[in-house]
This record gives structure tokens, sequence and C-alpha cells, in this order.
């Protein structure tokens, strides 16, 4: 009694085995266990030991099937056609695997990139994206909180990781809000990045709101701020583009001297004045008080950024002492800038 027609059964069985890299052996075993399912639901109750001594027998070269208890032949009449299915399913289903473990490889192996993506559908407030060869999702702890997202629409994802899920299997994961994103649209959008002319010593985000990005070239000749920002803002407005025009994107000069890499983090505010504890990691600043509210920023922002950008605790003050409204804001750097 065949299952398959020979050269059907054995080109498939073939094309695993050599070409996807599974094992002969453990595709008819896979076979041959699900074969045995197969017969166990349309043919036993539920008394166990009726299955004591029951094994299925598959022929690698014909692909004929045989159900045996204890060496005797007792193939139900008709059981042909339910085996040639679940040995088809069985088949098709090991390739489909082995065609998502190669695909996740490749994946694996461009973990930390930028790629394009556009979404497909929803799964609870998961997002399902197609990014070419593979589906990802985003998480919503992987969203960026104030942006909209809906069928079709075409959006850069940063390739985050690669995760388990009990009830889906591995997964590519994506995001929106992490610094790597910033970072590889740099990359894209700036050829100095892209070469290494330019490096990105630091990212600080919250994403849909503001970012800070800490640039520096060895090269004489290069500006690494107008690199990244292009003639009239033309690169950097592409990089706000592609995160919806919701952040607003400073591109600040790094120095190794932390006096002046904190006044630059803290830009647009100018003619700042930086004392540093360098033991303790607390840097002082001072600002004439109409340069306050750029230091200080909506909502404390823009010195809470600069500060996780630098890595040092700020404090800020008014310059001017006779002033009632002089005041001092203090930025803790609880969060390390992240790349």
């Amino acid at each position: 009694m065949a299952v398959l027609q020979r050269s059907e059964f054995a080109l498939a069985l073939n094309q695993i085995a050599s070409e996807r890299g599974v094992s002969s052996e453990t595709i008819m075993e896979s076979i041959k266990s699900a074969i045995l399912a197969a017969y166990k639901k349309d043919h036993i109750t539920d008394e166990e030991d009726e299955m004591e001594g029951i094994v299925a027998s598959l022929n690698e070269n014909t692909g004929e099937t045989r159900i045996v208890k204890d060496g005797v032949d007792i193939t139900p009449p008709g059981f042909g056609r339910i085996a040639t299915q679940t040995a088809k399913q069985v088949l098709l289903q090991t390739i489909r695997e082995r065609e998502k473990d190669a695909i996740l490889a490749e994946y694996k192996k461009r973990l930390g990139t930028v790629v394009n993506g556009m979404i497909l559908r929803f799964y609870g407030p998961t997002i399902i994206v197609d990014i070419g060869k593979a589906e990802a999702i985003i998480p919503q702890d992987e969203r960026i909180p104030n942006e909209s997202y809906f069928l079709n629409k075409k959006l850069a994802v940063y390739i985050k990781e690669i995760q388990e899920d009990e009830k889906r299997g591995r997964e590519i994961v994506v995001s929106r809000s992490h610094n790597g994103l910033l970072e590889g649209l740099l990359k894209r959008e700036v050829p100095e990045v892209n070469s290494g002319s330019v490096i990105i010593k630091g990212i600080v985000r919250e994403p849909g709101s503001r970012a800070k990005i800490a640039v520096y070239s060895e090269q004489s000749g290069i500006d690494p701020v107008g690199s990244c920002v292009g003639q009239k803002g033309v690169r950097i407005q592409s990089i706000i583009d592609a995160v919806d025009g919701l952040e607003k994107i400073d591109v600040v000069q790094w120095s190794n001297d932390p006096e002046r890499f904190i006044a630059n983090a803290l830009s647009p505010a100018k003619e700042l004045t930086v004392k540093i504890n360098p033991r303790e990691k607390i840097a002082y600043i001072s600002a004439a008080q109409e340069e306050l509210p750029l230091v200080i920023g909506r909502d404390g922002q823009n010195v809470r950024l600069a500060s996780k950008l630098t890595d040092y605790q700020l404090e800020v003050e008014g310059s001017d002492r006779d002033k009632k409204s002089s005041e001092t804001i203090k930025a803790d750097s609880d969060v390390n800038s992240e790349k």
C-alpha cells in the first residue's frame, strides 16, 4: 500500500535531507509519529493498553506505510489515504520549518540594523510588520507612544532581537523606539556616518518627543554636525520624517573635554558657563536669565536629555542674582546613553 508515488516521496524526502540540512532519519521518525497519531485517533479507544506494541512502519524507498503490532500487520482497510495525507503534511511542515530557520538565521545576522517595513495586521497590542522575507512584530513597548499605526503604513524599523513565544514560536522583534533606529537612519542618510568618517558617540531619546545625538570626527575638514544636519537641514529632516515628524532631534558636537561637551549637549542654549566635579560626576551650569528656558526645556526635557547624554548630573542656575526669578534646576543622569 503506497503512501505516495515513489518519485514524489523520494523527491520530497531528499529535498529536505540534502538541501535543507535535515537528516532523512529525523524526517522519517516525524512522519511515523504523525501516522501513528492518526491511527490512534481513528482506531483506538481510550484504553492506553491497546497501543502497546503498535508501531508505524515506513519504507524509505517506496513510501509504503503499515501499522504493525507485535510484528503482525494490522493496517486497517483504507488507511492508505489517511497515511498519504499525513505524510504530505509532515513533509510540507518540515520544509516550512526549515525555510523559517534559514530566514531567521539570515535576520539574526542583521540584528542591530534598520530595514523598511509595512504594517500587515494587528494582534492585540502587537503590530505585525512585513520586513521583506519575513514578518516581524512591534510589541507595544517598542512603539513610539504618540505615533499612529494603521494597515499598509510604511515605516523604518530597528531589528532588535529574535525571541521565543510560547504560542507563536520564534519571532523577529523590531522597534520604533530604540536608539538604534536613529543610528541606522543616520547611516542611511549621511554618507560620512556610513563610511565611518563621522562617528556617533551617543544617542538619547524620549521617543516621539525629542532626541540628542553626539557626533565626532577625527578627520580634518569634516564638520560632523554639519554633515548630519545637511544643507538647509535636509538630512536631519529626512530622519525626523522617518519618525513621523514627531521628534525634535538635536545633533551636537562631542568633545573629550566634559565642560565643552556638556555645553554643547545643552544646545540650543548658548553662552553657558560650566564647571564640573569629575569625582562626583556633577556639573554646575550658569546661564543668563533669558537662556534658562532653552537650557531647561519644556518640563525639564532639554537638561534631562543632556544629563543622560553626558552622564553627568547637571545643576543649572541663572546668572542674574538680582532677579527673584533666578532658579536652580537639577537633572540626574540616571540612564546612560545607548547607541
